[in-house]
């Protein structure tokens, strides 16, 4: 009996490792990347060639502390650390899709986290600007994606709801955290003819798209989300 529950621990610790195992090992992680594009995100609806790409070759479990990397990706959010997140995979790729990137584009990300965003971010559009209120995170994305070869993407510590002035205005905004109301100084740092897409809401969340012309802004909201709060400066 005792051989036969010594035999099942084993068996247990052995599956709960492969993940890992195939994430770290050469380019097995594409496989599992493979598997989380069709089963996640392609049937859900997301169709942009460039985003499913973008998805398929970036490796996320680079992108999670060690200790969750067998759980990379799965269907759904994972901790980073300082009380933040990395998206679910779909989500990652709903938002991107919903940016409409052509190339040229110069993006504002509000949120690097870990930088996984940034990095799918980077290879869709000409330049990326990421912004990040905890510093630890900003210091250890901007290491990480310079390392990955990520060379479109500056990251800066800093207060996400001021935006980055300097160098407004941007053709597309993107913010991964949820503020209780649109940010107004994202909204003027948005170029005309540009798009934003957010979480908006405290206790109900919903994903929005703006879209911002010569006489107004428009809002389309998209689905129900569930993100960590917008963190304000002091």
């Amino acid at each position: 009996m005792k051989v036969l529950r010594l035999w099942l621990s084993l068996l247990i610790i052995s599956a709960s490792s492969v993940g890992e195992c195939l994430a770290q090992t050469g380019g097995e992680w594409q496989l599992l990347a493979e598997k989380m594009v069709q089963s996640q995100i392609e049937k859900r609806g997301v169709s942009d060639t460039r985003v499913l790409t973008a998805m398929r070759t970036t490796p996320r479990h680079l992108f999670v502390p060690i200790s969750k990397r067998d759980m990379a990706y799965r269907d759904g959010p994972l901790p980073i650390g300082y009380d933040q997140t990395i998206s679910q995979p779909y989500i990652v790729a709903l938002m991107t899709e919903l940016l409409e990137l052509t190339g040229s584009e110069k993006v504002l990300e509000i949120g690097t986290g870990s930088g996984y965003q940034a990095a799918i971010l980077s290879q869709l559009a000409e330049s990326v600007y990421s912004m990040e209120i905890v510093e630890p995170l900003a210091k250890s994305s901007t290491e990480l994606l310079k390392k990955l070869g990520y060379e479109n993407v500056q990251v800066r510590y800093g207060d996400g709801y001021k935006g980055w002035p300097e160098h407004a205005p941007f053709d597309r905004i993107i913010v991964t955290a949820a503020p209780e109301e649109i940010p107004q100084d994202l909204v003027e740092q948005l170029a005309i003819g540009g798009r934003m897409v957010l979480p908006v809401g405290k206790h109900y969340q919903e994903l929005v798209v703006l879209t911002k012309n010569a006489r107004k802004v428009t809002r389309k909201d998209i689905i129900p989300v569930r993100f960590v709060p917008m963190i304000k400066g002091k």
